[in-house]
């Protein structure tokens, strides 16, 4: 009896997503081409993230800075290769965030906006950013109050930040369609159309509630090391 490569694997498991993506937008009335699959690679062994990129994944999403400059390094130069910082980032982190990734999901605080504008100048790249809400208000979780995203996006465009959505990670223990539906509810009155919402569980719901970027991971390479 032969068994799948790893290659072979990831590519039917990024094969049924992609399949489940464009069923959740044609029942949500939706293009699929209006929501990006972001393959979450944080703890992947170097060959995951290989047979990711056989299968022609391009959008990456990393928890940390780190680990994302060993798995990327070398990765850098490949054509369509988009970086997408979806993990806390600490201000003295900011220099390298900026230099590595595309898009930074999780500004969430005055300080970080004002780290990472002067970093922009520093290193002369200017990511865009995403604005992270904790919609549940968790005291344990990253992200503004909901009560004080206008105030957290109006800041970062003061300092000339590129602001282009939100993201959020919903509760684990409650149902995510009202989180989802406030992250957008927030967006529509800032004039921002980009929402990163959804991960493995729960990414069908998001796309219903206006998801244009999901985050996913376990469902692609199977569960986290």
């Amino acid at each position: 009896m032969t068994t799948s490569s790893p290659d072979t694997a990831v590519a039917s498991s990024f094969e049924a997503v992609r399949r489940r993506i464009a069923r959740a937008c044609r029942i949500a009335g939706r293009d699929a081409s209006g929501v990006v699959l972001t393959a979450v690679t944080k703890t992947q062994p170097d060959e995951a993230l290989a047979a990711a990129l056989t299968a022609g994944q391009r959008v990456f999403g990393e928890n940390r800075v780190q680990e994302a400059e060993a798995h990327w390094a070398t990765r850098r130069d490949t054509p369509g290769l988009e970086l997408r910082l979806i993990g806390p980032l600490q201000t003295n982190k900011a220099v390298e965030a900026v230099a590595l990734f595309d898009v930074i999901e999780t500004l969430d605080r005055p300080k970080l906006a004002d780290a990472l504008a002067a970093a922009s100048t520093k290193t002369g790249r200017a990511p865009r950013v995403l604005v992270q809400v904790n919609t549940g208000a968790e005291p344990q979780k990253a992200g503004t109050l909901p009560e004080e995203a206008d105030d957290m996006i109006a800041h970062a465009r003061s300092l000339g930040l590129n602001v282009e959505g939100l993201m959020c990670i919903p509760p684990v223990e409650e149902a995510p369609g009202p989180h989802f539906a406030l992250l957008r509810k927030i967006a529509r009155r800032n004039g921002l159309s980009v929402l990163s919402m959804g991960m493995s569980g729960d990414y069908e719901t998001a796309i219903r509630f206006g998801a244009t970027h999901v985050r996913i991971g376990s469902a692609l390479f199977g569960e986290r090391n």
